[in-house]
């Protein structure tokens, strides 16, 4: 058998799918180090406005929030950074009602981070990659793994409410509804089980999980997955008509640390949502979750890899589906 070699053009070539990203819009292409002439100092200075944001507000919640709208942004349209348009007619993506819980710290993290960014780098770097950058960076800062972010994003051209619903997962889904909803952003199980990692650190309001303590069944108003202790301190916290305000922790054991302790919480019956619970009673996920309690290695591993396939989804990287926001909020005029 003979081999040809092409000899022109083949290093390019190897560069190129090298850093190609096959996403459902087709192939894109993201690197590290995308801003290496143009922006050399983009990630530190990310990571200095984002840790300037921590120290100025003395709260966890920027941690958590920041993460959550990366999520949110890249189910939606892609991570093209759309979910941080302000539209004065109320019908962008951030008003969709499934957003309306996203926590304000984590769009002034990245707005801020943005404007840093474009002190000294005007018309540079996009705000979906500010973003992904500032995700990475509050996973560490609570203690969770670091790991190179891809770059390359262009800004979306497209933020309408009407395009968030069925496309973020509920708290209520089961297992099925969240496979399939990471399929079609080209994610695998594994993904969903790593990705589900990050509510080791957050809250949620008692409304999004209400129905796991009053109404799960007719037979059962307590959903018996969940562990019996863990379900009278959640009815303590959230009695019927609480006020909407009130917020308990996602992980009710070590709420502001990235680490395994979430699974270990699914495997004991604490898991707080019943898409978080579904990953510990459901076969198909259950060894995966198992050895994310036991092996902390293991998760951090997943979780890297899970959340540089996260940031590949549904990318813009030309002028023609995206651009260089100069200003989060708004596209450019």
């Amino acid at each position: 058998m003979k081999v040809m070699v092409i000899r022109s053009c083949s290093s390019w070539l190897l560069l190129l799918m090298v850093a190609m990203v096959v996403t459902g819009g087709g192939a894109q292409v993201l690197v590290e180090n995308f801003y290496s002439s143009s922006c050399p100092n983009v990630e530190l200075i990310v990571q200095q406005s984002v840790a300037s944001k921590m120290q100025a507000t003395q709260t966890f919640t920027p941690i958590p929030a920041t993460l959550r709208l990366f999520f949110h942004d890249c189910f939606v349209e892609g991570c093209d950074g759309s979910v941080l348009i302000a539209s004065p007619n109320g019908d962008a993506e951030k008003d969709a009602p499934d957003n309306l819980s996203l926590a304000g710290d984590g769009f002034d993290t990245v707005i801020k981070a943005k404007q840093a960014v474009e002190a000294q780098c005007p018309g540079i770097v996009s705000c979906a990659d500010v973003l992904a950058i500032a995700a990475r960076d509050v996973i560490v800062m609570a203690g969770g793994p670091s790991f190179s972010v891809e770059l390359g994003r262009k800004d979306g051209l497209v933020s309408k409410a009407s395009r968030v619903a069925g496309n973020l997962p509920e708290p209520s889904d089961d297992l099925n509804k969240l496979i399939a909803l990471f399929t079609k952003n080209n994610l695998s199980t594994m993904d969903l089980i790593a990705l589900s990692g990050a509510h080791s650190i957050g809250f949620s309001h008692c409304s999004r999980f209400a129905n796991r303590l009053y109404s799960f069944s007719p037979s059962s108003p307590i959903d018996p997955s969940l562990d019996p202790n863990y379900a009278q301190q959640l009815i303590q916290m959230c009695p019927q008509n609480v006020d909407p305000s009130i917020a308990v922790n996602i992980d009710p054991t070590t709420p502001t640390t990235f680490d395994n302790v979430y699974y270990q919480n699914l495997v004991g019956g604490k898991g707080l949502f019943t898409s978080d619970q579904e990953l510990f009673t459901d076969p198909r996920t259950q060894s995966t979750v198992t050895d994310f309690a036991n092996n902390p290695l293991n998760f951090n591993a997943a979780f890297v890899t899970a959340m540089r396939n996260l940031g590949r989804v549904g990318v813009k990287t030309n002028n023609q589906q995206g651009e260089i926001r100069r200003d989060c909020t708004t596209f450019n005029s």
